[in-house]
């Protein structure tokens, strides 16, 4: 699994017909679990996913150690692999870490001096603004992805791609943790990631106004870690959740 795939994952790009297997388990797997049909603790059997997608077991094995090294699935020895479900102390610890590297973002971005930030930003503001409509059209697989993007992408402005490669897991992983509320309905202030919370943090950078800019991003990210995350039904049926007739 390549670089290539995982940024046309988080960007949201669509599969192409001569896309691989491997790279369409990849994407189909991932949208599963950021819209929480594949919830935390789900087993994901190899021998079913290699049914699924007419995949050798290598090549089943492969995507799934792709999705363990971004932090979304748990691989067990003699048990196979699993969704992620990170402990109540994991929780606790991936969110103050957070906290700190995304301050951290947030500083090395105000002491930028590149002539192009104010470009940017606009294009995150814009990406943001994908996200209020997904939200608003009803696609929460859209906005969740952009939802979560938007920390990826507002790290690259740092310049720091280890920076940027620590945050994308912790952010897959956090992203486990919030609950599956229904999208329609409910307040977007009461929403994980909202996307009001990310163009406050925006506008305050476009002000150059670092205290508020901080302050807007901690509060961002307490919001995000008081949701929690749902319990995998005993029932679950792998093919469903990924949108696989059993004739498929």
């Amino acid at each position: 699994m390549n670089d290539t795939l995982k940024l046309a994952v988080l960007e949201g790009k669509s599969a192409t017909t001569d896309q691989s297997a491997e790279e369409r388990m990849y994407r189909e797997i991932y949208d599963a679990i950021m819209e929480h049909r594949l919830p935390a603790k789900t087993k994901l059997a190899e021998q079913s996913l290699a049914e699924i997608y007419q995949l050798a077991r290598h090549g089943v094995r492969k995507v799934l150690g792709q999705l363990a090294a971004d932090g979304l699935v748990d691989l067990e020895p003699n048990r196979g692999a699993f969704i992620a479900s990170p402990s109540e102390q994991e929780a606790q610890d991936m969110f103050e870490l957070r906290q700190s590297l995304e301050q951290l973002v947030l500083e090395k971005i105000v002491q930028s001096t590149t002539h192009d930030k104010a470009t940017q930003l606009t294009a995150l503001r814009e990406m943001v603004e994908r996200e209020r409509t997904a939200y608003m059209q009803g696609d929460r697989s859209l906005w969740i992805r952009l939802s979560a993007d938007f920390h990826i992408e507002l790290a690259k402005l740092s310049g720091n791609q280890l920076l940027v490669d620590m945050l994308r897991r912790l952010v897959s992983r956090t992203t486990l943790l919030i609950s599956s509320l229904e999208a329609s309905g409910a307040p977007a202030s009461a929403q994980p990631c909202s996307f009001d919370e990310h163009l406050n943090v925006i506008t305050a950078l476009e002000q150059k106004d670092r205290t508020t800019a901080l302050h807007a991003m901690a509060h961002h990210l307490e919001q995000c870690a008081c949701r929690t995350q749902k319990k995998a039904d005993k029932g679950f049926d792998l093919r469903a959740a990924l949108g696989k007739s059993r004739s498929a």
